[in-house]
């Protein structure tokens, strides 16, 4: 499977923003692009820049290929309602993504190598595919031998069950659900998926 594997906090140092969502991520600190130029008034970005800007960010957030976004995107397109929304949905269902909204990881790249181990089940089988999306009403959880990780357990002690409405969490069983389709302004990602759609609509 392919994966990032460059500057964790690059993307974030460019946009200005903590797109990684540490509480120690540099762009905090230096919200300017790195390099020995970036901390020098922002050129002027064309509108094509900003639509590719948007795509990168979207790509980064969700840590997907150009290929699966591609392909999502397809989906979306066949979709009933708007395209831009119904991409975020998708990739809002992925089981990767789902297990880190439940705070079952810190982080994301740590919510794939939960699943990527093993260590989740859906619907009561285990699952090691972290792009699988999930369908409403499909239950994730931690396998029982997995309860209790460091890491599942220090995640969720710092989430204090806090979860997105679309969500429900039983903190206890190590065991979430997804009610719904996340709404467009319930999805915590600093995204224009307009500019994403018209990117590739050229």
């Amino acid at each position: 499977m392919a994966r990032n594997t460059g500057p964790k906090h690059r993307m974030c140092r460019r946009v200005g923003q903590p797109l990684c969502g540490s509480p120690k991520c540099p762009a905090l600190k230096r919200p300017y692009p790195p390099g020995q130029h970036g901390n020098r008034p922002r050129r002027r970005v064309s509108e094509y820049g900003r639509q590719l800007l948007e795509k990168q960010k979207l790509k980064f957030l969700y840590g997907v290929q150009e290929r699966q976004l591609r392909r999502y995107l397809d989906l979306a397109r066949k979709a009933r309602g708007r395209t831009g929304e119904r991409l975020l949905q998708i990739l809002e269902c992925r089981l990767d993504n789902v297990v880190y909204r439940l705070g079952f990881a810190p982080t994301l790249p740590a919510a794939r190598q939960l699943v990527n181990h093993g260590h989740i089940q859906v619907n009561g089988r285990k699952v090691d595919v972290p792009s699988m999306i999930l369908q409403v009403g499909d239950e994730v959880a931690v396998r029982e031998k997995s309860r209790n990780l460091d890491m599942v357990v220090q995640s969720l002690e710092a989430r204090g069950g806090s979860v997105p409405p679309y969500l429900s969490l039983d903190a206890e069983a190590r065991r979430g659900q997804l009610v719904r389709l996340p709404a467009k302004e319930e999805i915590p990602v600093p995204v224009d998926d307009n500019l994403v759609i018209e990117f590739y609509a050229r």
